[in-house]
């Protein structure tokens, strides 16, 4: 059985709640990524931040990227997995839930972050083709 912590990719940078949008993109830029995840200054996850809420939820809508926070875009409750479910379940749950990247949590710490490229490095081509399918269903 194949655990979420052994295809994630750990160690994930955060963006804290507190950084302005401009920030964020910034280091987005600098790690050549389109999504970071959101953490308190307790260091834990508050939500998901990706380059299309800077750009829907504030400047489409006239806000200023430069004042407004990481933190102010964070909604509800973040979808998470366990470090040690079965991959097959955190699978299930991008399908389900539609989402390209999964924050990994052990102890109620981040700990790594599913993608869609992780997926497509450890499952068949079929298998990969069937989930992005199902992820980016309408």
């Amino acid at each position: 059985m194949t655990v979420a912590r052994e295809l994630m990719t750990p160690d994930p940078t955060c963006v804290k709640e507190d950084q302005t949008l401009v920030e964020a993109a910034r280091m987005m830029r600098d790690l050549d990524v389109g999504a970071l995840p959101i953490c308190g200054n307790d260091d834990r996850l508050k939500g998901m931040l990706t380059d299309r809420d800077i750009v829907v939820k504030c400047i489409a809508d006239g806000g200023d990227p430069t004042t407004a926070t990481a933190g102010s875009l964070a909604e509800g409750k973040p979808l998470t997995i366990g470090a040690d479910v079965d991959i097959r379940e955190a699978l299930e749950v991008m399908q389900d839930q539609q989402v390209r990247r999964l924050p990994v949590i052990d102890d109620h710490r981040l700990v790594g972050i599913i993608s869609q490229a992780d997926i497509a490095r450890e499952l068949s081509a079929v298998q990969t083709g069937e989930t992005v399918a199902e992820i980016s269903e309408d």
